[in-house]
């Protein structure tokens, strides 16, 4: 584990003149209690998440999150809005409140905070917010990891909307400018989907 005074200066805040104020302060604790309070709130959290995500991209956002799970130890496989007891980022998904962390290294957790229908709009929105992702359902809940190997072997047209790329790791993709026709074309290919949206193109990898 990185020493809690380096993750203190990285993450929570602290500056080298602090150094002596933040021996005091973590002196005699557990380390999980030390973690807790080199932990930047939820609101500076959010922030600077929407900072990056805005000024350079979603992958930096949330490859800045990704990090501060791992090191301070913000995975949580219980998120809650009712219960937060470790920071999570805030979305707003037409209209309605849902959070975003993650679950394990690697492994991104969508969670409403009322009870929500799990719907392929809904899954498709939350691809378009994180474009670099891929979003998919699983017993009952939302969510997103890395696209992984993308080499494409070949390609057929479906329509005039939708192509069927077969990719080198025998996964499917369908991609098109319509997500109805899309879907539609789809219900032909059985194995579990996995949502992606980028460059106004919908995009549906079988596996």
């Amino acid at each position: 584990m990185t020493d809690i005074k380096t993750l203190a200066l990285k993450y929570g805040g602290y500056t080298s003149l602090d150094k002596i104020y933040l021996d005091s302060l973590l002196a005699s604790r557990t380390d999980q209690e030390q973690l807790a309070l080199i932990t930047p709130p939820p609101s500076v959290v959010n922030a600077y998440f929407a900072e990056l995500y805005q000024k350079k991209s979603p992958e930096a956002a949330t490859a800045y999150f990704a990090e501060l799970s791992q090191e301070l130890n913000l995975y949580n496989a219980e998120p809650s809005f009712t219960f937060e007891n470790k920071p999570f980022i805030r979305l707003n998904l037409s209209g309605k409140s849902f959070g975003f962390c993650y679950e394990s290294q690697g492994l991104g957790r969508i969670f409403s905070e009322n009870e929500e229908e799990i719907s392929n709009d809904l899954l498709f929105e939350i691809a378009q917010i994180f474009p670099h992702q891929l979003v998919f359902e699983e017993s009952g809940k939302i969510y997103l990891k890395s696209v992984g190997d993308e080499e494409v072997v070949s390609v057929k047209s479906l329509t005039a909307l939708t192509d069927l790329e077969s990719l080198a790791d025998g996964r499917k993709r369908l991609k098109g400018y319509s997500q109805e026709d899309l879907l539609q074309e789809a219900v032909a290919f059985s194995g579990k989907r996995y949502f992606r949206s980028g460059n106004r193109t919908a995009m549906l990898y079988i596996d």
